[in-house]
């Protein structure tokens, strides 16, 4: 699908660009870092029990509309955008890899790349991810290498999942290990909906129970998970837990930009309730956990 012009301004201006200009190398990293500064990553929306659909043209009003989503609606919305503009975009199969498990594709992420005029001459494709929640800040070569993006270092290497695929490798500190990519072009948003039915979902959905938003910007990233605000940067870690519901509302809207449009005063209520209910379970499986290692250990 294509963007009209009035829903390219309307897009354009949700992530805090005034202008459409050519589709340009320099344009395309103003708009992969805007993107990702002023929509977060997130599962509000799964853990509320009111998923929204990924078809293209929902997933662009939900931008529009003031929301976010995951990596189907974010990357998903952003590559429609960026078809509209001129840009050469192609779809792909992916895989996240989390901390301690081994590398995939399945389909449970939506990979993006643009094909951008190389400076000698032909092609040279570029990957474009705006639905990672902490990684890129802005668009990175499909070349082997490293590349140092603020205080976060990636590397893109060859994926060892997917003959002539690539690998997305996330910084040492990342909430992530990396992402791999399948080389195969893929054609439009059906192959990832039964993946975003389970996710969206499903009893088993790591999401349905995780009240979770991620978003990078120049010195580094932010997390909400649940009532903890993590801030990454350049010095570490900072953790804060957020103890009450207007704090939890004023860090969602200033830091995230999730401003909780589509839902009434009740509704914030009940979700602010489910996410303290939450908190206190999974800092009792943390404890229980932690007393499980230490009786272990005796």
């Amino acid at each position: 699908m294509r963007l009209t012009q009035e829903e390219i301004k309307a897009y354009l201006e949700r992530i805090g660009i005034q202008e459409i200009e050519a589709p340009t190398k320099s344009y395309l990293f103003e708009l992969h870092k805007a993107h990702v500064k002023n929509i977060a990553w997130q599962t509000v929306d799964i853990v509320a029990g009111r998923p929204a659909g990924i078809d293209f043209r929902e997933s662009v009003q939900l931008i529009t509309s003031g929301r976010g989503g995951y990596c189907f609606h974010l990357n998903g919305a952003f590559s429609t955008l960026l078809r509209s503009l001129g840009y050469k975009v192609s779809l792909h199969r992916a895989g996240v890899q989390p901390l301690g498990e081994a590398p995939r594709i399945n389909s449970f992420h939506l990979g993006v790349t643009v094909a951008l005029p190389g400076e000698q001459s032909g092609e040279e494709p570029w990957i474009v991810d705006v639905g990672l929640g902490d990684m890129p800040f802005e668009p990175m070569p499909l070349l082997h290498g490293t590349y140092k993006q603020g205080p976060l270092t990636y590397k893109v290497v060859e994926s060892g999942v997917a003959s002539g695929g690539w690998r997305m490798e996330h910084d040492p500190q990342g909430t992530f290990t990396g992402v791999d990519f399948d080389p195969a072009v893929v054609e439009g948003i059906e192959e990832f909906k039964p993946k975003h039915e389970f996710y969206s979902r499903s009893a088993d959905s790591p999401w349905m129970k995780t009240f979770l938003l991620r978003q990078r910007h120049e010195d580094g990233s932010n997390e909400l998970r649940g009532r903890v605000w993590a801030k990454r940067g350049a010095g570490g870690v900072e953790k804060t837990e957020l103890d009450s519901k207007q704090q939890w509302l004023e860090v969602l809207g200033d830091v995230f930009g999730e401003r909780m449009v589509a839902y009434s005063d009740l509704e914030r209520d009940a979700l602010w309730k489910k996410v303290r209910e939450l908190h206190e379970d999974w800092k009792r499986s943390k404890e229980e956990s932690s007393g499980a290692t230490a009786s272990g250990a005796e």
